[in-house]
């Protein structure tokens, strides 16, 4: 049996956490873009990194490898879906003023291809549909590293204040 062991390292999330309140939601993602604040952590442990932040839109690149895959040497559904749920908000996080969070309430996926760690780097591409100050909506996209369309999304987020 020959194991393999992965390190995973991220910032302490509190850094970005105690400025976000103060910030619009595209300004704060630019900083993470930029390395100012910190990513989210699951950012590492998925190796996804933003690459674009537009108003009501963003770009993830992820390089999966063989640590994401499932019992049949595919890289887990999962691995997908946390790209496009972290585009759909991260997307709708652009729309939003400063003291305003977002969450999930739904995400639908339709997967139209396998993905293998040579299928990387994937690009996700998350745009909001409709912005909204109760619930917004979002889809999205995966491109493997031939251009074909991987997985889509659709979902809403439910919008609301952060504590301060």
């Amino acid at each position: 049996m020959t194991e393999r062991e992965k390190t995973v390292r991220w910032r302490d999330p509190a850094e970005g956490q105690a400025v976000m309140p103060t910030m619009s939601g595209i300004d704060y993602l630019r900083k993470m873009q930029t390395g100012d604040v910190p990513g989210a952590p699951i950012a590492s442990h998925m190796n996804m990194e933003l690459v674009e932040v537009n108003e009501g839109s963003v770009v993830f690149r992820c390089q999966p490898d063989e640590s994401h895959y499932n019992p049949i040497g595919m890289v887990h559904g999962g691995l997908v879906c946390t790209l496009l749920d972290s585009a759909l908000g991260c997307a709708t996080h652009t729309t939003l003023p400063a003291g305003i969070g977002y969450t999930s309430i739904e995400i639908k996926i339709n997967y139209l291809r396998p993905v293998t760690a040579e299928s990387g780097p994937l690009v996700c591409t998350g745009k909001v549909t409709k912005p909204g100050r109760r619930v917004a909506f979002a889809e999205g996209e995966v491109v493997d590293n031939q251009g074909k369309v991987v997985a889509t999304a659709s979902g809403s987020l439910l919008v609301f204040p952060l504590d301060k």
